[in-house]
């Protein structure tokens, strides 16, 4: 296997907890399942969520486009009544 290591647990609040050696590499903030199985600790790493791409900074930066009216809802009839006002209908 591998470099073994002797880590000692301690309480944490109402945990116990066990302070993993920095020699194993493991990255902080990592989710880990923790299953005790005939008297030894298994640790599994969770799996990592897909990360989301945030396109918010993307919105208007396409030239020359310009999106389609939206016709699943009905405007009000004040917003009617201020483009007529402005003579755009």
């Amino acid at each position: 296997m591998g470099t073994e290591y002797t880590a000692k647990s301690f309480k944490s609040g109402n945990s116990v907890a066990i302070r993993v050696p920095a020699g194993l590499g493991i990255e902080p903030g990592r989710e880990w399942l923790a299953e005790w199985v005939d008297g030894e600790l298994h640790l599994k790493a969770k799996p990592q969520p897909k990360r989301k791409i945030d396109i918010s900074g993307f919105a208007g930066k396409l030239p020359g486009f310009t999106p389609a009216p939206r016709e699943d809802f009905e405007e009000r009839p004040s917003t009617i009544a201020a483009r007529k006002a402005a003579g755009l209908s």
